[in-house]
């Protein structure tokens, strides 16, 4: 993998992160709507993330660059190895039901004076905030060390 390769990798990253960041956000923020446009309370939504192969996966290309020798044999196993990274396939409703609290007073609740709730547990989308943010965090110092690299390389090479 080349030193671009690995930032396309942690850049693809960043961009599935900072989108799980804002969708989190949107949960939080709407986690007492009790109407939206469709008519219903407002459904947590969450990010589906999957592999982004670029011509071959990560154990056929360790496989490749272990069985070589060093050398030529090496970067060219490695070099037939794209980068792949992480895709954002979509953005999926919750299917959990909505949650019906006894609230007779509220202009959505029903006959029986239930309203129906937002299925959105505001513990569970802090962690999923905090892990979303970490995960960056990681992706930026992985960007900021291949940089590094890069930098020291055209060092050796003046």
């Amino acid at each position: 993998m080349s030193l671009f390769g690995a930032i396309d990798v942690s850049a693809s990253a960043l961009t599935a992160n900072r989108l799980q960041m804002d969708v989190t956000a949107e949960n939080l923020a709407n986690a007492q709507t009790t109407r939206t446009a469709d008519g219903g309370p407002y459904r947590r939504k969450t990010v589906v993330l999957a592999e982004q192969t670029g011509g071959a996966d990560f154990g056929r290309a360790l496989d490749g660059a272990m069985r070589t020798t060093a050398g030529t044999a090496a970067r060219s196993a490695a070099a037939g190895a794209a980068p792949g990274g992480v895709a954002v396939t979509g953005i999926v409703e919750h299917p959990a039901p909505p949650r019906l609290v006894y609230d007779p007073g509220h202009p959505d609740a029903n006959a029986e004076g239930y309203v129906e709730m937002p299925a959105v547990d505001t513990v569970v989308e802090m962690v999923d905030l905090i892990s979303a943010s970490r995960a960056y965090e990681a992706n930026v110092t992985a960007m900021q060390a291949t940089k590094q690299m890069f930098t020291r390389t055209l060092d050796l090479l003046r």
